[in-house]
């Protein structure tokens, strides 16, 4: 079977979706689009977090939200009160439902599962063409949202690995009024190590246990650590385990692709490794939101898609800075970040960690860290000739 279409995304996952339904929103005026996607069905994998108020996109579906989160190492805890902004946490299956739903209601935008890509996208006479399990495809324009080689050893400064199970309980044993964002096992010369809690209810959370090191973590790497977490947490009650979620992200890739390299650029390439997920944080969902929009936009606009905006100059020399600090120095980490909420006001700390903070919000947090390793990572970094010019 043949299709022609104006707009063809790669990748049914949560950017291809988001910028699915913006188009959606277009109704009538909507370019004909094909999503393709591999997966034979949706299922509940993953959960998405984030910060944000009413009206901060996908704040009304999400499963739970926080009005304050914990960190906390063997000496202090530290409660933050986020009441005005919630933590917030969504499920994959409440996501990928909106957004069949949205699909639904516009004929132009169709979605087709278990159907993976069996040739590479080639350009010739003025289309994109590949081949599908569904038959051949032309477009116009190509957003590929499909994860992409992995880096390299070194590609990244540092890699983020998680696995989580999410688990309910004979009896209460936990809070679900307060999330705990970073619960630190004692500081260690080799990785950062931490206990992520988010209690749906005082008998049910996902418990995830994540490390930030050199190379990545395959879930068998970490099982015996998370259930150890998991046996402290529960303090002898049984529990059954509900689904697991585990990843390896990227921190500080050594370059972003956000389009394929002297090719036409009606095609771009987003996700984790062309700018979705924060270097420093991993955070990538209310990103993808903000360049769903603003792609969509361009092409309501008659415009080509867009790739994900860089991060201002500034932004991203503070995170390769604090990365490559935690990557000399890992055993710092844990009371940097308790310094970190500890002196800075709480709401400057969110709106830097959502990428929505000011010049002011930037300051508060240098400022509210302990200046000495900094400055020992910067006059290393121009030691060896590794300077961050501001087009980094």
């Amino acid at each position: 079977m043949q299709h022609d279409v104006e707009l063809l995304i790669l990748g049914g996952g949560c950017a291809g979706l988001s910028l699915a339904m913006r188009l959606a929103q277009l109704g009538h005026r909507a370019p004909a689009t094909l999503i393709l996607e591999q997966r034979p069905r949706y299922q509940n994998d993953r959960t998405w977090c984030f910060w944000g108020g009413e009206a901060t996109p996908f704040a009304q579906t999400a499963q739970h939200q926080w009005p304050a989160v914990k960190v906390r190492n063997a000496r202090q805890t530290l409660c933050i009160d986020c009441a005005r902004t919630p933590y917030r946490m969504l499920a994959a299956e409440r996501f990928y439902a909106v957004a069949q739903t949205a699909l639904r209601d516009v004929p132009q935008l169709r979605l087709l599962m278990d159907t993976p890509v069996l040739s590479e996208p080639q350009f010739h006479g003025g289309r994109w063409h590949l081949q599908t399990l569904a038959g051949q495809v032309t477009a116009a324009m190509v957003v590929d949202t499909r994860p992409v080689r992995m880096p390299a050893p070194g590609g990244a400064l540092l890699w983020q690995s998680f696995y989580g199970y999410e688990i309910d309980c004979s009896q209460a044993v936990f809070d679900p009024e307060c999330a705990d964002l970073m619960d630190f096992l004692p500081a260690n010369p080799e990785r950062v190590a931490f206990i992520y809690v988010l209690p749906i209810s005082k008998t049910r959370a996902l418990v995830e246990f994540t490390v930030f090191g050199v190379a990545p973590l395959a879930a068998d790497d970490l099982a015996a650590e998370l259930n150890a977490a998991i046996a402290q947490r529960v303090n002898g009650a049984d529990f059954t385990v509900l689904r697991t979620e585990s990843g390896m992200l990227p921190m500080g890739l050594d370059h972003q692709n956000s389009g394929l390299a002297g090719l036409e650029l009606a095609y771009v390439q987003v996700g984790v490794s062309a700018g979705a997920a924060r270097p420093a944080t991993g955070y990538a969902f209310q990103r993808i939101q903000r360049w769903a929009a603003h792609c969509a936009q361009a092409i309501a606009g008659g415009r080509l898609p867009i790739g994900h905006t860089p991060d201002p100059a500034l932004l991203r020399q503070m995170d390769r800075i604090f990365l490559n600090l935690i990557r000399r120095q890992p055993e710092l980490a844990p009371q940097l970040f308790m310094t970190l909420f500890a002196r800075a006001d709480s709401q400057k700390v969110i709106r830097f960690l959502s990428d929505c903070g000011s010049l002011v919000d930037y300051a508060s947090i240098v400022l509210a860290l302990p200046a000495k390793p900094f400055l020992q990572q910067l006059f290393s970094a121009a030691s060896s000739g590794q300077g961050m010019p501001a087009g980094s």
